[in-house]
């Protein structure tokens, strides 16, 4: 939870809150089976609004990157099989758009974003 930090960027809080668990997931911080810090934990160390956890909380649930045991807590997911075939290029196809579309509302070019994903993809396959 120390890694979590909120920024006056404009963004919402929850989104924020959303994408750095995905990026302490997809970095290996966070692995499927670990328990997520409770929403009244990270509502309080962050002095946000509970609801506002909530929210992202239930983002990252709908995503299928948390699932919720009721009484035990949420918990990083595993994450789905690999897919195949058509529905593969399908969904590459939609996610590259969505990012995209992000880097250009962000005003990222293109191109060196896809240099970065390149270098983060490669230097991930040499920790494997």
């Amino acid at each position: 939870m120390a890694v979590l930090r909120l920024e006056d960027t404009g963004v919402p809080i929850y989104v924020q809150l959303r994408e750095q668990f995905l990026r302490a997931m997809g970095a290996g911080l966070l692995s499927p089976g670990d328990q997520m810090p409770t929403m009244r934990q990270v509502a309080v160390a962050l002095k946000v609004d509970l609801n506002t956890v909530r929210h992202a909380y239930d983002e990252l649930e709908r995503l299928g990157a948390v699932v919720l045991v009721r009484g035990r807590g949420s918990f990083v997911a595993e994450p789905p099989p690999a897919m195949e075939g058509a529905a593969h290029e399908t969904q590459t196809d939609n996610l590259a758009r969505q990012t995209l579309a992000a880097a250009a509302a962000l005003g990222v070019d293109p191109a060196a974003l896809a240099r970065r994903i390149a270098a983060l993809a490669a230097d991930k396959e040499k920790i494997r």
